[in-house]
């Protein structure tokens, strides 16, 4: 069994801080990444992890990522719903690594939707 090292305590510290802010409410934003069977072949997991990547890059300390099942349009996938507190959720289809850091700068971190790459803006609510 692999022994865990303190840098490996301090990623568990990170994530747990973050499903935490995420119960009480303190996330300003949260990005789900449709992870149904249909998105993982349809490279979800490059999405993820091109997403948590920039998230870290930008310390954005008050945006959630995280995962869900099929969305029910697997034709449409890889797909993300981003939801900022306040505002109604978009769900984004059809993505790319280059088209979910667009969605994190110009949404996220601008506030401005990127309307070219969402399919329906204010649907169900998780946040």
């Amino acid at each position: 069994m692999k022994k865990i090292k303190i840098g490996d305590l301090e990623k568990i510290r990170e994530k747990a801080r973050r499903t935490s802010s995420l119960r009480q409410n303190k996330a300003r934003a949260r990005i789900t990444v449709h992870m149904g069977t249909c998105g993982i072949a349809a490279g979800a997991r490059k999405i993820l992890t091109a997403l948590l990547d920039e998230v870290g890059q930008n310390n954005l300390d008050d945006v959630i990522v995280t995962t869900s099942g099929c969305a029910g349009l697997c034709s449409r996938e890889p797909m993300a719903t981003v939801e900022i507190e306040d505002e109604p959720p978009v769900k984004y289809v059809d993505l790319t690594n280059e088209k979910i850091k667009e969605i994190l700068n110009e949404h996220i971190i601008k506030g401005n939707i990127v309307k070219e790459y969402a399919l329906a803006i204010g649907s169900e609510r998780t946040h």
